[in-house]
């Protein structure tokens, strides 16, 4: 029996799709959420294997209290999955210095906190999983969601490089990359006008907040088939590094890397003319 501590428990997304079935599977759920009082009602059937704990991951000093809580409720944690996580739209020129921030404290500074507290007791025992929920807007640039995809581009980063640190310790780490899902993370554009300090680029905003407000509710990716994916993933004897999550985000991954690769290779003698001369 294994236990799970999920961050960014909001109903309909992908935490209490990773709690649930986690739960299925007969282990043990620390979930996370803001606001707990709204998963009271779901928590109660599962009795003793789930600890809805409050927590706003932004709030460093809260994140290792509530880390350990689950560890001295559960004696440990076996499978962390950072998956809180927003993205707000706005220009690399305009969008305010503020919601930048705020982007990254989320996506980024938060996901650090979390694995920091949790990655002490792993290394103790010579084993865990750790699943970074990062986004196919981690592996290309969304034009409108410049730094929605640098906080992401960030985390691919810090995830690749913990791997390789932490593999030697006992510790499988994979980055999970969803495309568009049916989630409620387009839900609350509806009502949040653009907000952009540059007239120039409310335009391309505006299709941008259009596009994602007719998307909602109509996303190709179902959030439990992704996680079964996730997890029959993690059983294998050698799982993948990335996951990337739908047929629409597979197929954009692959036209972009493929995209990449090629643009380099087109500048291989300038790349290589680059070096001092051979003696």
């Amino acid at each position: 029996m294994n236990t799970w501590f999920i961050t960014g428990g909001t109903p309909g997304g992908f935490g209490m799709a990773y709690a649930e079935a986690a739960l299925d599977n007969g282990d043990r759920v620390a979930l996370t959420v803001r606001r707990p009082e709204e998963l009271d009602a779901w928590a109660r059937p599962y009795g003793d294997r789930v600890l809805v704990l409050p927590l706003d991951v932004t709030e460093e000093k809260h994140v290792e209290p509530a880390v350990r809580a689950a560890e001295e409720r559960f004696g440990g944690i076996d499978v962390l999955v950072n998956n809180a996580g927003r993205g707000w739209f706005g220009s690399i020129e305009g969008m305010a210095d503020a919601d930048v921030r705020r982007m990254f404290d989320l996506n980024f500074f938060a996901v650090l906190s979390v694995l920091r507290a949790v990655l002490p007791g792993m290394r103790a025992r010579g084993r865990g999983c750790i699943i970074t929920m990062s986004s196919v807007a981690g592996l290309r640039g969304i034009e409108g969601f410049g730094y929605y995809s640098a906080s992401k581009f960030a985390l691919e980063a810090v995830t690749e490089v913990l791997r390789g640190e932490v593999e030697p310790l006992g510790i499988r780490v994979m980055a999970v990359e969803p495309g568009a899902f049916r989630t409620r993370a387009y839900t609350g554009f509806s009502g949040e006008p653009v907000r952009e300090t540059i007239p120039a680029y409310r335009p391309m905003l505006e299709k941008v907040r259009a596009a994602m407000i007719a998307e909602d509710g109509n996303q190709p990716g179902d959030p439990a088939r992704g996680v079964r994916a996730v997890l029959a993933a993690m059983a294998q004897d050698s799982p993948p590094q990335r996951l990337v999550l739908g047929s629409q985000g597979f197929d954009a991954a692959v036209a972009t890397l493929e995209g990449n690769l090629h643009d380099i290779r087109s500048s291989e003698a300038l790349s290589r003319g680059a070096d001092f001369p051979a003696v």
